[in-house]
């Protein structure tokens, strides 16, 4: 049986993925790349923060949080490993835009990006939706 709470927490945070997801679609189509990217590496981790929600877990660095992600839901073929490869890429995209200067990012790496982000929006809303049932919650 899931904690009420919890899965209150991840309905919320699986809304922030999706809000998340939506600014990346509006900056992307404003030609606003780097930004763009940055809002749908933020939809993928929030995404996978509402199923760590499940079991009351956060982390305050995201290398953990990917990290523990793997571990417990990639590993375990719970996820697709095409997944982990998603999050991973834009999370070094995420990182290279945000930090390195000159660090280019193009409309072709930004629309791979975003359609990374609702491929794993997508994947987890669908996860979250069996264990809700599965609990008796849906």
């Amino acid at each position: 049986m899931l904690k009420e709470d919890w899965k209150t927490l991840a309905e919320h945070r699986l809304s922030t993925a999706m809000e998340n997801y939506r600014a990346a679609i509006n900056l992307q189509a404003a030609d606003m790349y780097r930004i763009a990217n940055n809002r749908a590496y933020y939809s993928m981790f929030h995404s996978m923060r509402a199923v760590l929600a499940l079991e009351g877990k956060d982390f305050k660095k995201h290398s953990s949080l990917l990290g523990y992600f793997n571990q417990q839901y990639i590993s375990t073929d719970i996820f697709p490993r095409e997944l982990s490869k998603r999050i991973t890429q834009a999370s070094v995209i995420r990182n290279e835009s945000d930090y390195n200067d000159f660090y280019i990012v193009n409309k072709s790496e930004t629309q791979e990006q975003v359609e990374s982000a609702k491929i794993v929006y997508d994947t987890v809303s669908s996860y979250l939706e069996s264990r809700f049932a599965e609990a008796g919650e849906g």
